[in-house]
């Protein structure tokens, strides 16, 4: 890919994460704010203005604790697949595309596995679109990766291509999702490769050693490098972001839509469909 003349390529990556990473802090912190102004809000005229003072300190105090997480065991890790499972078994998948190949409309999703606002997505407007326009095969979906917030970008290359190793079997929608739905807390170092490997017991049918033999596949570093200079022309700089269109034709920006409800996507998606 080519750079404006002068500029310092990587300069410029570590630019547009930075970017990418300030504006989803702030709307994170939006969503902490609503949600801590109506908490105290219910406290009512009761409490005098001490008690209040210090609900505030611990809800900051308790929304920046760094936590870790482990991948859930025993009946939670069955809960989790089995919940993933019950939304795409039987659709078909081939590497990171989920849907029937022939699907009229083709959308193009670039997400960072660790990004919060893509669980909001996954856990929030996805499962309707899945279950609308995917199962019904007027949809296929594309997973790409764009780093915003993973923090160290050995990791995020790790987790990025294990999970395109899970395509290679055709069961890298199962690992996606998995991942969001087990997602810890945003710079924890939670992903390690008992992370990975954890999640990768979890999809079911996988060959475990098929799978750990493909994460060394050039080709999928090669695609997760692509996908990021793919998003980078298209001038994305945070996650997720979507590209729309007829399947064979030119795809489209899909511009802000909800993430939490699929309103956004029914309407580009229909449009596409007449």
């Amino acid at each position: 890919m080519s750079s404006t003349p002068g500029t310092d390529p990587d300069l410029t990556r570590k630019e547009r994460r930075e970017q990418a990473r300030a504006d989803r802090k702030a709307l994170e912190a939006a969503h902490q704010a609503n949600a801590r102004r109506r908490r105290l809000m219910q406290l009512g005229g009761v409490v005098g203005a001490v008690v209040v003072v210090i609900v505030v300190i611990l809800l900051a105090s308790g929304g920046s604790a760094s936590k870790k997480v482990t991948v859930p065991t025993g009946a939670q890790a069955n809960k989790e697949a089995a919940a993933v499972t019950a939304l795409i078994h039987g659709i078909p998948q081939s590497g990171n595309t989920l849907g029937n190949p022939s699907a009229p409309v083709t959308i193009q999703y670039f997400g960072d596995l660790e990004c919060p606002i893509c669980r909001d997505f996954t856990l929030g407007a996805l499962p309707a679109v899945i279950q609308k326009y995917v199962r019904t095969g007027k949809v296929k979906i594309e997973y790409h990766s764009l780093e915003t917030a993973t923090r160290e970008p050995e990791t995020f290359h790790n987790q990025q291509v294990a999970a395109l190793a899970a395509g290679k079997q055709n069961l890298g929608w199962y690992y996606i999702e998995l991942f969001y739905h087990e997602q810890g807390q945003e710079n924890s170092g939670y992903v390690t490769e008992s992370y990975l490997q954890g999640l990768a017991q979890q999809v079911p049918g996988l060959n475990l050693t098929s799978w750990s033999a493909a994460r060394s596949d050039p080709t999928l570093a090669a695609q997760v490098t692509g996908d990021a200079q793919t998003a980078n022309l298209e001038g994305f700089t945070g996650t997720p972001s979507f590209l729309i269109g007829k399947t064979g034709g030119t795809l489209s920006k899909l511009e802000n839509p909800p993430l939490t409800e699929p309103s956004g996507f029914e309407a580009a998606i229909n449009k596409l469909l007449t």
